[in-house]
This record gives C-alpha cells, structure tokens and sequence, in this order.
C-alpha cells in the first residue's frame, strides 16, 4: 500500500501551513515538518518550499501531491475489493464434480435447501477420476472443495473424509455393446456363468467384498479379475475392448458410450450421499445437518 506519509504532505498543501495542517492531524506542528522532512529524504526530493507566508508545493511536490491522490484511492479500491473478494469466499460453497463423482445429486438438493442459505453461491470444482490420485483429492476436501457426492463404502475414503448417506445404487453388469449379452434386458447370475467378471481388488470395500464372497462360493464358474481399488474411465475402456464384464453401479450407466448396463436378478447396492471434510467448518456442518433432517 502507499506510504503513510504522503497524507501529511497532503494535509500540508491542502492547508498551505504546518500549524494548519498539525490541527487537523492532531500533531504538533514538529511532528508534521519531521514527517515531511522523513519523506523528502526517503524520497531524496524537496517537496516544499517553506517560506513566512506558508509551506507551497514545488514541481516535484505537486507531481507526488497528484500521484498520491490516485494512490489513495487506488488503495481503498483495492482494500474495498480485497474485502468483497474475501467475504464471496466466505459465502461460497465449493462442490467437487467428476465423470464417475458428478455434482448433479448435490445440485438437487442444493435447490431444495438453498433457501435456507440464500447468501451462498455455488462453485463447481472439476477434478480427475484418477485410481492412483484420487485418494488425494479425497484429502483435499475442506480445502480444494467443501463437498463431493459420491459412491462410498471405502475404508481408505472413509479415513480421510466424513460421510452422510443418502441412498443406495443398485449393482449391474457392463458389457461391450457387441457381447452376446448385450441383448438381454435383465440378467441371472447364471448368465456370467464361463464370463471373466472385472471388479475392484478385495480389501478395501464391504459390499464389495460380500459380492466377491458369494461368487467365489455358490458361482465358482465366474472368473474374477481385480481391477484397481478405485475405478475410472480406464477400467470402463478395458471392459469395452477386451470382451469381459464389468460389475458397476446404476448411476455409471453413460460413463462409456461402448458399454451396456444391464440389471442383474440379486440385491446388492452401494450407498452413496454427502462426503466432507473431517474438520468441517460451521456452515458445511449446518448444510449437513440440514440435509439429514430432511431423510
């Protein structure tokens, strides 16, 4: 910001005397002349002529006089901004959108509670369904953005983030739309039977797991293949060129233009709600809370 002392040489011209101009800074009047004088040599430039009659501006003086206006009220601008941009911040929630994680179930129920936080904007935060970064984006939940919307039943997501439930997504079946099941509308279980079934490597997912159980049990005939823990597009492209299937979820339907969703005859769903950040600042609390008196 600008130097403090151009006020007082201000005051000084705009009142054409030392003593004039020390009334009104409440100085004394040796005070306001060393503090012209501090500035003229900070500046190495004589800024007024002092003469009986009163102090008077010389070039120079005048040239810094006209600058220091512009400055001043170029600073205030500026604070005024800084203040604004800082209070939008403080009034915006940040909300994390990805192919496989999009922003669309918030935005429902943003517009069924929005009127509850009418002074709040919303900004939408792109991020990469990446395997091998997405946990780090996870960890960046209070920071990069205040909330995501997600499938969630992971150990390694749920360490990192606080979870609010807001439904189930019913489990299907993904194949190359040239698969010779492609063309049926619903599946049995027996149907996979002498398939090769990609789903996430064990470990870290319940539902998972328990579905990996089963069919290791009662459908020994299903070969099973670990993909990543954490799927993305990759693993939708590799189902569609390699002719195997593809466990995957009712919500992740138009993920691959190449692949087909297809509802299988069992009861196995993920859920799916509200992820934030472990150390929640008070308003993302009051939005959680607000959702989960509605359910």
């Amino acid at each position: 910001m600008y130097d403090p002392l151009l006020n007082t040489l201000i005051a000084v011209a705009d009142c054409g005397s030392f003593s004039k101009a020390a009334e009104m800074l409440y100085l004394s009047p040796t005070a306001v002349m060393k503090q012209i004088n501090t500035l003229e040599r900070r500046l190495d430039l004589k800024l007024l002529d002092r003469a009986p009659s009163g102090a008077h501006l010389t070039k120079a003086g005048a040239q810094i006089y006209r600058d220091a206006k512009f400055l001043i009220d170029y600073s205030k601008k500026s604070v005024e901004s800084a203040r604004a941009a800082e209070a939008a911040s403080e009034t915006t929630f940040c909300v994390g959108t990805s192919l496989l994680n999009p922003a669309k179930p918030f935005m429902d129920l943003w517009y069924r509670f929005n009127k509850e936080f009418s002074n709040y904007k919303l900004h939408l935060v792109p991020f990469e369904d990446n395997h091998e970064g997405i946990l780090s984006e996870i960890e960046r939940l209070g920071t990069k953005f205040d909330f995501l919307i997600g499938v969630c039943d992971s150990k390694a997501w749920l360490s990192r983030c606080r979870f609010l439930p807001l439904g189930r997504y019913e489990k299907m079946i993904a194949v190359s739309r040239d698969h010779p099941l492609a063309a049926k509308k619903r599946l049995a279980v027996e149907d996979l039977h002498g398939e090769t079934l990609m789903m996430v490597s064990p470990g870290d997912s319940g539902v998972n797991d328990f579905i990996r159980n089963d069919l290791e049990k009662n459908h020994p005939q299903i070969r099973l293949e670990n993909t990543p823990p954490f799927y993305d597009l990759s693993v939708f492209n590799r189902c569609a060129e390699s002719g195997k299937v593809l466990l995957t979820l009712s919500c992740w339907q138009e993920i691959h233009p190449g692949l087909v969703s297809i509802p299988v005859d069992w009861d196995y769903s993920i859920p799916y709600g509200l992820l934030y950040s472990l150390d929640a600042p008070e308003d993302v609390l009051r939005f959680v809370k607000t959702v989960q008196a509605s359910l």
